[in-house]
């Protein structure tokens, strides 16, 4: 049988992030995606004009229309925008506790633009960090969401250990946003640590996030454990991001079909 993810997440216009990287990931990993979308973005490579969230009400419909006929291996959760789609996406999710679920807390684009009323932090607290499986914070979303401020490895791991007091059964902190040479994701499950090393390339990139969290959605579908499943989707973004696209004039948007197997049996033949 086939594999599906479902993604919950919102828009990006200019395809560089949001759903429209996340389903290019999930075809990337040979994993059907299926979507519910939680809201519009008017956004381009350097700034964020618009955002419209999605009646509350239609997201849960979308979310029942896909479970009651796809059944979805995995479940990422990105962008919600508001706490009442925060609150339903939670309360859907209560019916299929079997699933697991990644959560991506995004807060901020890359651009620097809030994406998510503050009221939504405490939602995502108390109920979806619990519900997840793994959760993939950037380093300002850690600091923001534990009241930690993140500088180096010691503060990382004290931010997951509060992350993990929340309830979730691992935190991945991506360490894309320290400056050093080598990105150092960690990723925290109870008292084990995981890291996952990539060489820094130049330029600021557009959607790495989301990416990462929806590649670890398709390899726990696709079966893997969960170290397993980050450090294959670590590579995978790592992979990724040597083919950014001559596009815009901001942050690099790069290509997540070109770190495929698909792509590089095209591109051989």
């Amino acid at each position: 049988m086939d594999t599906s993810v479902l993604i919950i997440a919102t828009s990006d216009s200019c395809g560089g992030a949001g759903i429209e990287v996340d389903l290019k990931c999930a075809a990337a990993h040979g994993v059907h995606g299926s979507c519910a979308v939680c809201g519009v973005t008017a956004q381009n490579t350097y700034e964020v004009t618009a955002i419209q969230t999605i009646d509350p009400d239609v997201v849960q419909a979308q979310i029942e229309a896909v479970f009651a006929d796809i059944s979805p291996a995995a479940i990422k959760i990105g962008m919600l925008g508001s706490a009442d789609v925060a609150q339903t996406v939670a309360a859907s999710l209560a019916a299929h506790p079997e699933v697991p679920v990644v959560l991506d807390p995004v807060l901020v684009a890359t651009s620097g633009a809030t994406l998510t009323e503050a009221s939504v932090f405490e939602l995502v607290r108390d109920t979806l960090i619990p519900r997840a499986m793994v959760i993939t914070p950037n380093i300002p979303e850690a600091s923001e969401l534990t009241g930690i401020e993140v500088h180096d490895a010691a503060s990382m791991h004290e931010a997951a250990q509060v992350f993990l007091e929340m309830g979730c059964e691992a935190v991945l902190i991506k360490g894309g946003h320290d400056r050093a040479e080598v990105i150092a994701d960690r990723l925290y499950i109870g008292d084990e640590v995981h890291e996952f090393l990539s060489p820094r390339l130049p330029g600021e990139y557009h959607g790495t996030g989301c990416c990462m969290s929806t590649a670890i959605a398709c390899n726990l579908a696709l079966g893997k454990p969960l170290v397993q499943a980050v450090s294959t989707a670590h590579d995978f973004i790592a992979r990724a991001l040597l083919y950014p696209l001559e596009l815009g004039h901001g942050t690099r948007i790069f290509d997540p079909m070109r770190a495929s197997s698909v792509w590089e049996q095209r591109t051989d033949a």
